[in-house]
């Protein structure tokens, strides 16, 4: 650990401009047995570590491990498949020059997963959550942070209550892209944190937990909310509309730090302070934080929109698979066209902060028909959507997008037309078609 306190310099070093736009994509999964939708556990002959360690062997890579135990695979590509803290299964892409070329990455990433999966009989299967999983029958992947995470969010009493659920049972797609300059930065993350509870309430999609449903559209949404609320949700220096860098910096600098690596490869529990006291005052043992722990104190920060070098999005539940390119083509249709982003600034920007929360606090239950600051979501939706689909036209115009690309956003815009989102779509062929058959679910949505 250093001796020396971090400079100004060193906290802004994580944030260096890209030199292009591009994208990523993030697809976490579950690898469920097919009869009963049931997680694989992590040990085992048919067990998460086992598909891991058959992707490395096919696929080659570098291998990641915490504390001796494989838990990813850095593939020669650039892309990642790393383990989510439950056995849940992330495909990382690695960056690519536009929402085309990353979907197709993404589609045949899937596909080579599912075929490892399949060969040990188990099901791929993307989403927001594992709809058939108890709590109490995890096995925890053995990756030494869960336990310090899992500890620091059970001292929180109510405001980590969930924290488990989300670490153990929740899925996502995630996309990541890029900022360019310091306006540039302003301009895409004040946007991204705008419209975050209008694109969540489009695409809630986790209706469905331990088998049956309990009257929520989105359980990943509402656990999220009690996942330590300061590290969660929205971002507050982003509500202003001249956000800037130092004052993501700021607000990070007042948060806790959960836990620390030292230079042996150990996870450390952090000392309960916020990461500015610690800069101020050091460990208990008289050192101080390290670039790579405020490094790692920025990964412990989940709001809608992760800054760092990046802009990683994070609003949104996970699509069925056959839709997980409405995800990057809607962030990057409004984020990398500045007429787009400027009318979804217009139009989202003057929301306050409360209400923009009390939207996030709604839309677990009420999906689409939430209202953000008394206005109704649905329009709002409508809206973005004519935005990102002429950001994305004129991508394809420039030469930077196939044709196809803004058909991406074709299901969105039915959900819009229709009122019915992904989960009422899905209730509905659960109390329905399926009949409450786990297999007849995960045959409909396993790629």
């Amino acid at each position: 650990m250093s001796e020396r306190e971090l400079t100004r310099a060193d906290l802004r070093a994580p944030f260096r401009p890209a030199r292009s736009e591009q994208v990523g994509i993030e697809v976490e999964c579950g690898l469920l047995h097919p009869t009963t939708g049931v997680a694989a556990r992590y040990y085992g002959n048919g067990g998460v570590l086992a598909v891991l360690e058959a992707v490395l062997a096919r696929w080659g890579g570098e291998r990641q491990e915490d504390a001796g135990r494989l838990t990813g695979v850095l593939r020669p590509d650039g892309s990642k498949v790393t383990l989510e803290h439950g056995g849940q299964i992330e495909y990382s892409s690695a960056p690519a020059p536009g929402i085309g070329r990353a979907v197709d990455d993404m589609r045949a990433a899937l596909d080579q997963l599912a075929d490892v999966a399949g060969r040990f009989g188990l099901a791929l299967l993307p989403g927001a959550n594992l709809p058939f999983d108890r709590l109490a029958d995890v096995q925890w992947v053995p990756m030494t942070r869960g336990v310090i995470m899992r500890e620091y969010f059970a001292r929180l009493g109510e405001a980590g209550s969930r924290a488990p659920y989300v670490m153990a049972q929740s899925l996502s797609t995630q996309v990541t892209l890029d900022y360019l300059s310091p306006e540039d930065f302003t301009e895409k993350v004040r946007m991204q944190i705008a419209a975050a509870p209008v694109v969540s309430a489009l695409l809630v999609n986790s209706p469905i937990q331990q088998g049956r449903s309990s009257g929520l559209w989105s359980h990943r949404c509402w656990s999220w909310l009690r996942m330590d609320p300061r590290r969660t949700g929205v971002l507050p220096p982003a509500v202003r509309p001249d956000v800037t860098v130092d004052d993501v910096i700021d607000w990070a600098l007042d948060i806790p730090l959960m836990h620390y690596r030292t230079p042996d490869g150990s996870h450390h529990p952090a000392p309960g302070r916020t990461f500015g006291q610690l800069l101020r005052h050091g460990y208990d043992d008289g050192s101080r934080p390290t670039p790579a722990h405020w490094s790692s104190h920025l990964d412990q920060l989940w709001t809608d929109t992760r800054v760092r070098n990046t802009l990683e999005l994070r609003a949104a539940d996970g699509p069925p698979h056959l839709h997980i390119a409405a995800v990057p083509a809607l962030w990057a249709g409004l984020t990398y066209h500045p007429a787009a982003r400027d009318g979804a600034w217009d139009l989202l920007g003057h929301y306050t902060l409360a209400q923009r929360r009390a939207a996030l606090a709604e839309l677990p239950a009420r999906g689409l028909a939430t209202r953000l600051g008394g206005d109704p979501v649905r329009p709002l939706a409508a809206e973005l959507l004519r935005l990102a689909r002429a950001g994305l036209s004129a991508r394809v115009a420039a030469g930077l997008e196939p044709p196809h690309v803004p058909g991406y956003l074709d299901p969105l815009d039915e959900i819009v037309a229709t009122g019915r989102t992904f989960a009422e779509q899905c209730l509905r062929r659960w109390d329905g078609e399926f009949n409450h058959d786990p297999a007849r679910y995960v045959a409909a949505h396993r790629v």
